[in-house]
């Protein structure tokens, strides 16, 4: 492996490790607990950026999911019956409340309420 590329990839994680700290501690000001320390089955506040957003219908209904990122993990925040949400696209941060639950090795949140944040936390 070049010099060169080794150091890329040092810049990169670096540049991780700062976005990671930072979606931490905005999460820990706005009371949230880190996804990495949720326990499936209790009611969760999560709070982080949406990492991606699509629309994956289940058993014929729409199905609206968003995966939220808070620097300690991800969880699936899943909308039945929804198409689209204003305001809910990749990028944006928020604070989503519910009960987690896990299947298939990812974590849950169906139906969550959630309070939108203004960009940049």
């Amino acid at each position: 492996m070049s010099r060169f590329k080794r150091a890329l990839d040092r810049l990169r994680a670096d540049e991780q490790d700062v976005e990671s700290a930072e979606l931490q501690s905005d999460a820990a000001s706005v009371g949230a607990t880190a996804v990495g320390r949720c326990c499936v089955g209790e009611l969760a506040c999560v709070a982080g950026t949406l990492r991606a957003v699509v629309l994956r219908p289940l058993a014929g209904v729409p199905t609206l999911e968003a995966e939220l990122y808070d620097g300690t993990g991800t969880v699936t925040l899943v909308w039945l019956g929804r198409r689209r949400i204003a305001g809910i696209n990749p990028g944006r941060s928020l604070v989503a409340r519910g009960r987690l639950t896990q299947k298939d090795g990812r974590y849950l949140v169906y139906n969550p309420t959630y309070d939108l944040r203004a960009s940049g936390g």
